[in-house]
């Protein structure tokens, strides 16, 4: 009998809960529905401050519209934004803050929203691995904010937030010229290593890949053609003595010198072939002559 009289009052206190929680969403969907827009402004903030940013939203998505030209929606549009943002939906934050930056540039809030257009763009810069779209345009947005406002208190930021997204970018390029290296494509990767140092003169990858430089231009004169060998190993050996010239106590040292041992075969190995094979072509042409 205690068992019952248990399970019955579970019932009753499940029922109660439910019949609470069905109240409260059908106050909710009632105020939604409704064209009462100051309660519904005013619940907004509430469920915002309160960090309910799902249903914050929901009624902010109606709201926007109705305020739109009337002077409540400058702060109406500001909590919008940032509700997006609360929502880690950067592509709609970034929009909207953009969008009141340029609404409102008198407001104090425009320098706010201003960074926080870039703010999302660096919070979608992805993995560096992968397509880098958003971390320039994030670079592209954080500077317009220093240009607009050079003497803001965020420029400190932002500039940090720059060189952040820039050794991403720096990452990314050196995982590219590296790729080409690793799947044979030797020529590219010489390039490509160049072109890397080139744009990032201050790499930390500097020492390396000035090292796999030497490598990778090894490595294309030893698969090429025996004509054009000796020239491309000439190459390798003119990065080599470049790179120990710059770095004479590199933790690369021993494997250059032994890249240069390799190159050093491969010349003498290049000309040992062709002198085979000029004098092949000697002996044939004398033949053709006494036929």
């Amino acid at each position: 009998m205690l068992k019952n009289k248990g399970l019955a009052l579970l019932g009753l206190i499940l029922l109660f809960v439910g019949l609470s929680l069905s109240s409260c969403k059908s106050k909710f969907e009632k105020l939604r529905t409704s064209n009462d827009v100051a309660k519904k402004y005013q619940e907004a903030i509430k469920l915002y401050n309160k960090k309910d940013y799902t249903k914050a939203l929901t009624l902010f998505d109606d709201l926007v519209q109705r305020y739109r030209g009337r002077s409540e929606a400058e702060d109406l549009y500001y909590y919008y934004a940032y509700t997006n943002y609360q929502l880690k939906d950067y592509l709609s934050a970034r929009y909207h803050f953009k969008t009141f930056a340029d609404t409102y540039p008198s407001s104090p809030k425009a320098e706010e929203c201003r960074f926080m257009t870039a703010y999302c763009y660096y919070l979608d810069s992805p993995n560096f691995s992968l397509d880098q779209d958003n971390t320039y345009k994030a670079i592209e947005s954080l500077q317009l904010f220093i240009n607009i406002y050079p003497r803001s208190e965020r420029v400190a930021e932002a500039s940090k937030l720059i060189l952040d997204l820039r050794d991403k970018l720096e990452r990314k390029s050196y995982a590219n010229a590296k790729l080409f290296l690793d799947i044979g494509d030797y020529q590219a990767a010489v390039i490509a290593f160049r072109n890397s140092m080139k744009d990032f003169p201050d790499t930390k990858f500097a020492e390396e890949m000035e090292y796999l430089i030497i490598e990778a231009q090894y490595l294309y004169a030893k698969n090429s053609r025996e004509i054009k060998q000796e020239d491309r190993y000439n190459e390798a050996l003119v990065e080599y003595e470049r790179f120990t010239e710059k770095y004479p106590s590199s933790t690369y040292t021993e494997k250059a010198k032994k890249l240069k041992e390799d190159i050093l075969k491969g010349i003498a190995l290049t000309k040992e072939i062709l002198a085979t094979y000029s004098e092949n072509k000697k002996v044939e042409k004398e033949d053709e002559q006494q036929q």
